[in-house]
């Protein structure tokens, strides 16, 4: 049961980033679009994120789940020695979603949208750096538990090159996951060609920080490009999702927007599997050389196996539910449209 319980695990993740981050991403496209083009950005992306938006934040509850009945240790180390990345990013959790609330069902339109506004658009900015840097630190060999002072224990843990680079490609990642998920909801409106370029420009943004990364990882003597280069299971994976690239392009091309969503989707897994199947089921190496893995720090056997059924009868329950819900928002926007 104990592969049950980490396969949820390692799907809710993978599921929240890439529903989260189409979510976060459309705050950071519409912050950076121009403004004569922001007003129909606004309504491309609230469309876009309509079927996801909150509800993408299950996968996250389900993972800190896992995590703290699952595995007490691991969830502990985490909220202690990051517990400064993790707040921040939690607050920028809620200060987004109140922000997209009140800027888009206030009574009242006057001066406080604008402040609404700022608000949506810098929480969806800051969460994904915060996600991606506490992604690195847990990786990075940096969390230092030997540490005399309150710099060395919990802020220069994540507060580091490698930490910041990976935050830096994590919003990246957001922003193209954003532009490729719009596209189908611009398909039928003049802002097509706008959010076309943004996808494309979105992309280089990926692959320069994705440099950034690996620099950044040479530099702090992290051993990433061995991780994944090191055997066949790496090099097939960045292929892929390079080659990936080149199909997802072609699709813009055709106009084949869901498949788009499909590539999109696609990257994000290729990615996240290079980045951790080489030293998995250890979640989180610490400075020392010591580590912690998923199988020596899980909870009792009766814990795990009662976790792992009521992970898989939930989602039995759950499931459904979401696809309708993404039915539903589908059938409602082609309604929309017969009746425009």
């Amino acid at each position: 049961m104990i592969y049950v319980v980490i396969a949820f695990l390692w799907i809710s993740i993978c599921l929240y980033v890439i529903t989260g981050g189409a979510d976060f991403g459309a705050g950071i496209i519409e912050l950076f679009s121009k403004k004569t083009y922001r007003e129909k950005t606004k309504k491309i992306m609230s469309k876009s994120i309509a079927p996801i938006w909150e509800a993408n934040h299950m996968w996250l509850i389900i993972a800190v789940v896992i995590l703290f009945v699952g595995f007490p240790t691991i969830y502990t180390t985490v909220s202690t020695y990051l517990h400064i990345p993790v707040v921040l990013m939690l607050i920028g959790i809620i200060a987004r979603g109140t922000a997209f609330t009140f800027r888009n069902y206030d009574a009242v339109d006057d001066s406080w949208q604008k402040i609404y506004t700022q608000i949506f658009y810098y929480s969806s900015l800051l969460t994904p750096f915060f996600l991606g840097i506490i992604a690195a630190a847990t990786i990075s060999g940096s969390i230092d538990t030997e540490a005399k002072d309150f710099l060395g224990l919990y802020i220069f843990s994540w507060l580091n090159p490698f930490g910041i680079s990976v935050g830096f490609f994590a919003v990246s990642l957001c922003a193209y996951l954003a532009s490729l998920f719009s596209l189908h909801e611009a398909r039928f409106s003049d802002a097509l060609s706008v959010m076309v370029k943004k996808a494309r420009e979105t992309a280089i943004y990926v692959v320069a920080t994705g440099i950034l990364v690996f620099l950044s990882a040479y530099y702090s003597q992290i051993p990433l490009l061995n991780w994944i280069f090191s055997n066949a299971l790496g090099i097939v994976v960045i292929t892929l999702a390079t080659i990936s690239l080149l199909f997802t392009n072609e699709a813009i091309k055709k106009k084949q927007f869901l498949l788009v969503r499909v590539f999109g989707g696609f990257q994000i897994i290729m990615i996240l599997v290079a980045a951790t199947y080489q030293h998995t089921p250890n979640i989180i190496l610490f400075a020392n050389g010591t580590h912690l893995s998923l199988f020596d720090e899980s909870a009792a056997p009766k814990t795990i196996a009662a976790l792992g059924w009521a992970l898989v009868l939930g989602s039995i329950f759950i499931l459904p539910f979401l696809f309708y819900l993404l039915i539903s928002f589908g059938d409602q926007s082609r309604k929309s449209k017969a009746k425009s």
